[in-house]
């Protein structure tokens, strides 16, 4: 007789009957936008009950539907929530059980790691933890037939995490999936700040940033950051949003995101955002500081600065397009941004510091006497990508709300939306329905010959702090 270990949270984080955990799981996977050159080798998904990140968790697993035949193994790896564990904990068990059925333990992969020092033999960890068992059903659905090794991660270091990892990482029909929440019980615009944080460390692969206030799966996500950099894997982001948009209020909300963990030559060269990220790291002072300099100059002079592009890096004279926004005690005093790169990077943020200050027809230009409470903040957007679609509705499914910017054409009328904007308008068809309002179209409109670009863009600001009372997107493009 085999030991299983029995379903702790079913009933409470997802439905304990059969048929309506497998009707849910299929709604959350149906509804996930399939992504078209992924093949993860790790994801990055949330534990909460499934009305909270149900849908956040399966637009990570729908990555994996397509390679199911080649995958035989998931390392599970989450934090300890229910006990103090110094450690990596294996079980003893033969299975974990869900609703869904048995999932067979890999002892082999159990076998070749136990001779490390921070791995302890333990069902205890495992007996009442929920950031492994509310995966498992996901994974059911997904992959079918798989072994499974579930590890729960107590106190140890990312390195040692990543030590585990790196020996089970095997070939392609070995996957990981590390679990994970972000931050918890902050009212929904903190949240938002402080999540859009932690994503920017995850997909810039700097683990040293990740912190249990941000991730309670700090270390575990923080160790295969390490892993992936060691084997050329880059992060792409899948999803990311809170309770306040899911089920919740937004008072006290929890993060959620979901990640993909990828060979760079699956990875779709138009969203990148690795480089990018570097550059803002390396170059995003100057940039601000230039930025500055622009505005009160233009406010002396009534036009821009000469740009001596030559003197600059490299990196600075390739051709971008960027936005730039100028707030004043909390609200939009200008922006203006292109959405073609057709300058260089520093030369196109001169002259849309100088039109943001001086051109935007919805304000009056800017005064001396203003300039030192200005916040400045630069966009940079990443090279768009066509998107293609049957109908709206598939359009609509392939959307990813928190991820993507979106341009949208048809009849001669056009206009663009960040990604920020979803901050304000996290509902897919709220997104585009403003979009295609701004655009002079109607709320509703739809037709055969309308036209969209995604993008993805990131953004440096001054170190002036305010509160955004933005509700819509209110840069002008160029």
């Amino acid at each position: 007789m085999i030991n299983v270990r029995a379903p702790a949270v079913a009933g409470l984080f997802y439905p304990a009957d059969r048929e309506t955990l497998a009707t849910d799981v299929g709604r959350f996977i149906a509804n996930a936008p399939v992504p078209q050159t992924l093949e993860p080798k790790a994801l990055i998904a949330p534990h909460a009950g499934y009305v909270y990140s149900g849908q956040v968790a399966a637009n990570a697993y729908i990555a994996w539907q397509s390679q199911k035949d080649k995958i035989e193994r998931i390392v599970l790896i989450g934090p300890s929530h229910r006990i103090s564990l110094h450690g990596i904990a294996v079980p003893t068990v033969d299975a974990f059980k869900t609703p869904l059925g048995e999932v067979a333990i890999d002892r082999e992969a159990i076998a070749a790691i136990t001779d490390l020092p921070q791995i302890v033999i333990d069902d205890e960890p495992h007996r009442q933890e929920h950031s492994l068992e509310v995966h498992l059903p996901f994974l059911q659905k997904v992959l079918g037939d798989f072994k499974l090794l579930p590890l729960v991660v107590g106190a140890v270091s990312s390195e040692q995490v990543a030590e585990v990892i790196e020996r089970l990482w095997g070939s392609d029909s070995t996957r990981f999936l590390i679990s994970t929440d972000l931050s918890h019980f902050k009212d929904y615009k903190n949240a938002q700040k402080i999540d859009r944080e932690t994503a920017q460390s995850i997909e810039s692969m700097n683990p040293a940033m990740l912190s249990p206030e941000k991730a309670c799966g700090c270390i575990p996500v923080a160790g295969m950051l390490i892993a992936a950099r060691k084997y050329g894997l880059s992060v792409e982001r899948l999803d990311l949003r809170n309770s306040g948009d899911t089920a919740g209020n937004k008072e006290r909300v929890v993060g959620y995101g979901s990640w993909a963990a990828c060979k760079k030559d699956y990875q779709s060269n138009s969203l990148r955002l690795e480089d990018d990220w570097g550059l803002l790291n390396r170059e995003g002072g100057r940039l601000i500081r230039i930025a500055a300099q622009t505005v009160a100059y233009s406010i002396k002079n009534g036009h821009p600065p000469a740009v001596d592009i030559a003197s600059f890096p490299p990196e600075l004279q390739e051709n971008r397009a960027t936005f730039v926004t100028l707030n004043k005690n909390g609200n939009l005093r200008g922006c203006i941004g292109t959405v073609q790169a057709c300058k260089p990077l520093i030369a196109d943020v001169v002259e849309n510091a100088y039109k943001a200050a001086m051109k935007d027809p919805r304000f009056a230009p800017i005064k001396i006497e203003e300039s030192s409470a200005l916040e400045i903040s630069i966009s940079l957007l990443s090279p768009f990508e066509k998107m293609s679609f049957s109908d709206e509705a598939d359009f609509l499914h392939q959307l990813r709300p928190q991820v993507d910017g979106l341009i949208i054409s048809d009849q001669g009328k056009r206009s663009v939306f960040l990604p920020q904007v979803w901050e304000s308008l996290p509902e897919k068809t709220e997104f585009v329905g403003q979009l295609k309002q701004k655009a002079g179209m109607p709320y509703d409109y739809w037709s055969a010959t309308i036209e969209t670009w995604r993008f993805t863009a990131i953004s440096v600001k001054s170190s002036t702090k305010y509160k955004s009372t933005t509700k819509l997107d209110q840069c002008k493009s160029e």
